[in-house]
């Protein structure tokens, strides 16, 4: 009886790993136990097609020990032409009451943020993300160095056609 559940668990499982026909690109990076503000993650895009249109997530793997209610993130858009785009984001990590947001059965969360919707590639090779925080304690100038509580980043590309 083990074999056979084990089977059927494995062709379940696959089932739903292969119906995630949206996905184009999906890559994590591990920062360790703390993320450093120095450190960035920086994901190398394969070829895109740039006649479609895609949605772009920020996918962050995090636990108890995040110890505030927003994260603040700065996120390249490198294209080979030289040009790249920044953005300063804010997200919501925990409600009110200090629980940290995500989907999870256990004590690590894991959060898609929406990071650009219906975007167009100008160019199909050679794009990068690059991803660091930016997260800084109330009523402080300088930055928190070591962001305790986030144990790995992502990047997502979907397909919206």
């Amino acid at each position: 009886m083990g074999l056979k559940s084990s089977i059927l668990f494995i062709i379940i499982a696959t089932l739903f790993i292969s119906c995630d026909e949206k996905r184009v690109f999906d890559e994590y990076q591990s920062v360790g136990s703390a993320w450093n503000m120095k450190k960035e993650v920086i994901f190398e895009l394969p070829k895109i097609d740039t006649l479609k249109k895609y949605n772009l997530f920020i996918n962050l793997r995090a636990n108890d020990d995040y110890k505030f209610n927003n994260l603040f993130l700065i996120v390249s858009m490198e294209q080979p032409n030289g040009i790249t785009k920044i953005d300063t984001l804010e997200y919501q990590m925990a409600d009110v009451d200090g629980t940290l947001l995500g989907d999870g059965f256990s004590d690590i969360k894991e959060s898609k943020l929406y990071y650009k919707e219906n975007v167009k590639f100008k160019s199909s090779e050679n794009n990068k993300i690059h991803i660091k925080h930016a997260v800084r304690q109330t009523g402080k100038i300088e930055g928190v160095e070591d962001l305790e509580g986030i144990s790995e980043v992502g990047f997502r590309i979907e397909s919206i056609e």
